[in-house]
């Protein structure tokens, strides 16, 4: 938890003395000598040690090659839990010991534990931004990417450089995409950058034009990526693809390959003689974990370990860069055996033609034995499925929570291949690092996720308490609900004591009472009539809920003396 004081004075004080401005980039520089000029960061969504193992077991068995890109590079382990919390109706744990993507992400690139689904805020009722590595290394006056094969505002990107309660929030992390400055941004999701008309038809919305208006060069293909030419000051949007990036095994010749991305990215951050820092995401290992499609998974590792060969090769070359290897956390607990047999069936994991995403159509609309069959032989190349595996794929009672049938299958699929999974979830296994350069040095054996963000401050001598000053000047994520007339409103309490007010209750007359700086501000319960030291006025900025007292932002407005407004598409509240 964050020192409340210091927030405060963050928040308010800071916003006086800076004026609402960021900081002098000269400021965001910490006093120890940079070791690195530029900085690269791969993450594989849901890599766990054995999604690594399995890779490489396939490259050894398939093509008799030993070794991964990676394998070279390897010095420790990481621990991934996120923050406790609950669900504010159920109390059910909704956050703990496994981590989320989003949690993880915020760990890594900014240093602190927070709860899952948060984007860069802490975890508290009354939350603040937390500055990530690469708004760090921006305000210090280094070029910054963000390349996903996810879509981009999803949550291991988003936690880079946006903040929001609940990472779901996609289209106030796009704005802020275009709010961050973030200099190329390669991934898919251009859905979250559109909408559609009265018609139904799709269109691009301001934000697209916003982003060419800012000088951003929007490529939307393979080729137009590849044909861009790198120059000082290139800033550069490429959305690839409405929804996720294709799975390796489905991916058309439009698509630019993870390997293609990080080359490019590469080579543009690279005109900035300031140097930079990036992110790269292998994001589709954590999805086809998720549903337990083992070969698909090895070929998204695969992609991985190939961009983890481009970023090696770049910063051999270059000499002063660093480069760090890891993961959010593991996802399907999955075990290369099962049964007690020692050994695996390595000769079907070569087989498959696509991911179980070819054919989710398909999977829905299943009927019988036959059609299953068919979709094992043309797909894996097995010509024997058993009534038995036919029926259970069918109307199997073991369900994943989104895939069905399909889950089903790959579980038929998996034993097959003499490996298995323990679920469809997240798991909290270790993750492996991989590093190399002056911040090898920095995070090797055993370390938490958040040693990252520290190591990789300390490696460009980058400063991020500069940054998390700046954005706290201006920005405040509290909880809120909706009031019965359609307010916004606040819980009084928290709101309050975060701005440091004295909260008392008269049970007497009904009461509360908030004190700051000599000002006050009085609530009747019965009346919910509000006294600032006016006229009272019997108002709508006041409401109870299930015994609580939620207030409106004027009020807190009144009490502390500051102007402020609520950000209704990111949810927080801006500071004036």
């Amino acid at each position: 938890m964050y020192n409340r004081r210091k927030v405060v004075v963050s928040l308010l004080t800071a916003a006086l003395l800076l004026g609402g401005t960021w900081t002098s980039p000269s400021i965001a520089r910490a006093e120890q000598q940079p070791k690195s000029k530029n900085l690269i960061i791969l993450i594989g969504d849901g890599m766990g040690l054995s999604q690594v193992a399995a890779a490489r077991t396939y490259l050894r068995t398939q093509f008799d090659i030993e070794h991964l890109n990676m394998d070279d590079y390897f010095i420790g382990q990481a621990t991934t839990y996120a923050a406790h919390g609950h669900d504010a109706d159920s109390g059910t744990a909704v956050s703990g010991v496994i981590t989320d993507s989003s949690a993880a992400a915020t760990a890594f690139a900014s240093g602190t534990k927070t709860y899952n689904a948060a984007v860069g805020v802490t975890n508290e009722n009354v939350s603040v931004p937390l500055a990530s590595i690469i708004e760090a290394a921006k305000l210090a006056g280094k070029a910054t990417g963000l390349v996903s094969t996810t879509r981009l505002t999803h949550a291991t990107p988003a936690a880079f450089a946006a903040h929001v309660r609940n990472r779901t929030n996609e289209n106030a992390i796009a704005s802020q995409l275009l709010e961050s400055g973030v200099d190329v941004m390669l991934s898919g999701g251009k859905r979250q950058f559109v909408s559609k008309d009265e018609g139904g038809e799709r269109t691009d919305r301001s934000i697209l034009s916003d982003f060419e208006k800012k000088g951003y060069k929007l490529v939307q293909n393979r080729e137009g990526l590849l044909n861009l030419e790198a120059s000082p000051d290139q800033k550069v949007l490429g959305l690839f693809s409405d929804y996720f990036m294709p799975y390796v095994l489905d991916r058309q010749n439009e698509h630019p390959s993870l390997e293609e991305m990080t080359k490019k990215t590469l080579e543009l951050l690279a005109a900035d003689k300031e140097g930079f820092v990036v992110m790269i995401e292998g994001g589709r290992i954590d999805m086809a974990s998720h549903a337990n499609d083992f070969p698909t998974m090895i070929q998204e590792v695969l992609e991985l370990d190939r961009a983890i060969g481009v970023a090696m090769d770049f910063a051999k070359t270059d000499q002063n860069t660093s480069v760090i290897v890891t993961a959010d956390h593991e996802t399907g607990g999955l075990a290369l055996g099962r049964d007690s047999v020692y050994e695996m069936n390595t000769d079907l994991w070569d087989t498959q033609a696509n991911s179980h995403e070819y054919y989710y159509t398909d999977f829905i609309k299943l009927k019988n034995h036959e059609e299953i069959r068919e979709i094992a032989r043309k797909n894996n190349g097995i010509t024997n499925l058993t009534d038995e595996e036919a029926e259970y794929i069918l109307h199997g009672k073991e369900n994943s929570e989104y895939l069905g049938a399909i889950g089903r299958y790959n579980r038929v699929i998996a034993k097959r291949m003499s490996i298995s999974w323990s679920g469809y979830g997240h798991t909290a296994t270790d993750v492996g690092i991989w590093a190399y350069g002056p911040i090898a040095d920095l995070v090797k054996g055993h370390i938490d996720n958040t040693d990252i963000a520290q190591a990789s401050s300390n490696v460009l001598g980058i400063n991020l308490d500069a940054s998390n000053a700046s954005l706290r000047s201006k920005y405040l994520y509290p909880e809120f609900i909706i009031s019965k007339d359609g307010k916004v409103v606040f819980p009084a309490r928290e709101l309050a004591e975060f701005f440091g007010a004295d909260v008392q209750y008269s049970k007497s007359t009904k009461v509360v009472s908030l004190h700051l700086y000599g000002k006050h501000v009085d609530i009747n319960l019965n009346t919910l009539t509000i006294d600032t030291g006016e006229v009272p006025v019997l108002s709508d900025t006041a409401e109870l809920k299930s015994g609580l007292l939620y207030l409106t932002l004027e009020v807190f407005e009144k009490l502390v003396g500051q102007d402020m407004e609520w950000d209704t598409l990111s949810e927080r509240i801006v500071v004036k």
